[in-house]
């Protein structure tokens, strides 16, 4: 930070305290959503007239349901080198601290605030079987997980972690018919985060496993390659369907 010669940050506020506690004098200039898209263009002409400009964000990571993905976009548009200093993600943070499944992962970000949208968002993860990382806002947490249980059924394993890294840091874990009963009653203060587990692979009979893998192939993907995809969607035994796979093509 201080060898830039510019920090723009969403508070000016928080960060001036920051800065002050490093001995760091560079100048600050917001940035948030409101003002994003204006402030990535003045991003870009001061990188392109030869600063160094840093961003920085209240807490979390930048452009991870932060504000910086329109100040990326613009910077490399000018030709600039966009580096990264990582910093705290709560996505990665709670994953970690979860003991669900990390090897395969999706991040939903928050859902949406309207029922209507939210339940269909929903019902689109219903059958994703990585493990969902999302954030929630406290002031629908009970809703939402109101809604998860309704939508995922009640045995879905779930964690919630909430203030992460802080002094108040809470992980819980259940199932998530009984995070809808005991969150609801709770009021919730801080920023949380949600791990949830993948959906069950479904049962798939070996004839439509090697059905699937053979629709593969005949688009140009090689056997091994569908046998992979195929195995691990529906949780049949590579070696079993390759075999099955092969005596089938020969015949």
């Amino acid at each position: 930070l201080g060898a830039a010669d510019i920090v723009y940050c969403e508070d000016t506020r928080r960060s001036r305290r920051l800065l002050e506690a490093l001995g760091v004098d560079t100048p600050l200039r917001s940035f948030f959503v409101g003002n994003e898209d204006v402030r990535s263009v003045e991003i870009a002409e001061r990188l392109a007239a030869g600063d160094t400009v840093a961003l920085i964000t209240d807490a979390g990571m930048p452009t991870v349901s932060d504000p910086g993905h329109s100040a990326v976009v613009a910077a490399l548009s000018v030709g600039a080198t966009v580096t990264v200093v990582p910093g705290p993600s709560a996505v990665l943070a709670a994953l970690a601290v979860s003991g669900l499944p990390s090897q395969r992962f999706v991040f939903e970000g928050f859902l949406p605030r309207k029922s209507g949208e939210r339940r269909r968002r929903l019902e689109e993860l219903a059958a994703e079987q990585r493990t969902v990382v999302l954030y929630a806002a406290p002031s629908r947490l009970g809703a939402e997980l109101a809604q998860m249980a309704e939508v995922f059924g009640p045995d879905r394993q779930i964690v919630i972690a909430r203030e992460l890294t802080k002094l108040h840091e809470e992980v819980w874990r259940g199932t998530v018919g009984e995070a809808a009963a005991v969150w609801t009653e709770r009021t919730v203060k801080g920023e949380v985060t949600l791990v949830l587990e993948g959906a069950a692979a479904p049962d798939v009979s070996l004839e439509d496993a090697v059905g699937e893998v053979l629709e593969l192939v005949d688009t140009g993907v090689s056997l091994s390659g569908a046998v992979k995809v195929v195995a691990e969607a529906t949780g049949t035994r590579k070696r079993r369907l390759y075999e099955a796979a092969l005596a089938l093509r020969k015949t």
